[in-house]
């Protein structure tokens, strides 16, 4: 019973997936502006997260009414079945604000606690990723059907491309810039991207060999760290913890383990 409900849940999960991604690529305004700003007046919420959002709810409650939810832009709801929602409906808002194509939809649902479905679409990359809890990691593009995502196998550290993404609140990113230039020379180069989502379905498609980032909430990674641990990378937090704001790290075994002991060592989940 429980596959049944999960490959129910993966199903409602790509069809909101699809049409948010849908909304956003062919909704786009042309005069698209900044509705409200939230930890600082850089880090903006548009018209569009808002009705992307909206969209996924009203279609998940429509099919779903006894579940929770747990959005970025303010879907809350307790529920009883067990079932939570975990969306973020547009990862990469200040991307999609400029124009630029890397952002995504993010959707993960959780079963008693624990994220058993992930789907994240880019529709600027024509891709959608998705992972069912032990049943590996996969990816569909318009180019081409399904398709089994693995990670790279693990360079040394010092021949790992990594990504990493920045705080709004300046005092926070300072912290950060700094915690990447010591990290700079150890590894073959760093990246930013702009989109946790993104990111860790890098890492799973095997275009990263790792990524962390301090500061994200749980709608920024659940579905992303579900499919990058279902193509067998590892995924953590600080050492021994799960991701958590303090600290997000994914990366292939072997460049897991002594990234996140640099970022430890370095203090990149503290000022």
């Amino acid at each position: 019973m429980t596959d049944a409900l999960h490959r129910d849940l993966l199903a409602l999960a790509q069809e909101a997936a699809r049409r948010a991604g849908e909304l956003l690529r062919d909704g786009r305004p042309a005069d698209l502006a900044v509705a409200k700003t939230k930890s600082s007046p850089i880090d903006v919420v548009t018209e569009m997260d808002i009705a992307a959002e909206k969209l996924i709810t009203d279609l998940i409650s429509g099919q779903r009414p006894e579940d929770g939810f747990l959005g970025e832009e303010g879907a809350s709801a307790e529920g009883t079945s067990g079932v939570r929602w975990v969306i973020d409906p547009l990862d990469g808002t200040v991307n999609y604000l400029y124009g630029l194509p890397t952002w995504a939809v993010s959707i993960a649902a959780e079963q008693d606690g624990e994220t058993v479905v992930g789907v994240v679409a880019a529709p600027m990359r024509g891709e959608t990723y998705h992972a069912v809890r032990g049943g590996g990691a996969w990816a569909t593009g318009a180019w081409e059907g399904e398709r089994a995502l693995a990670c790279r196998p693990a360079p040394p550290l010092d021949q790992a491309l990594v990504s990493t993404g920045f705080n709004y609140v300046t005092e926070v990113r300072t912290h950060q810039a700094e915690v990447a230039a010591r990290l700079v020379p150890l590894l073959r180069d760093i990246r930013r991207s702009g989109s946790a989502a993104v990111d860790l379905c890098d890492v799973a498609s095997g275009r990263l060999d790792g990524y962390y980032e301090r500061g994200l909430n749980a709608w920024d990674y659940a579905a992303g760290d579900l499919i990058a641990r279902e193509a067998g990378a590892l995924t953590g937090g600080r050492p021994g913890e799960r991701p958590s704001r303090d600290l997000t790290v994914a990366g292939s075994p072997g460049v897991f383990e002594p990234l996140q002991r640099l970022l430890e060592d370095f203090g990149a989940w503290h000022d």
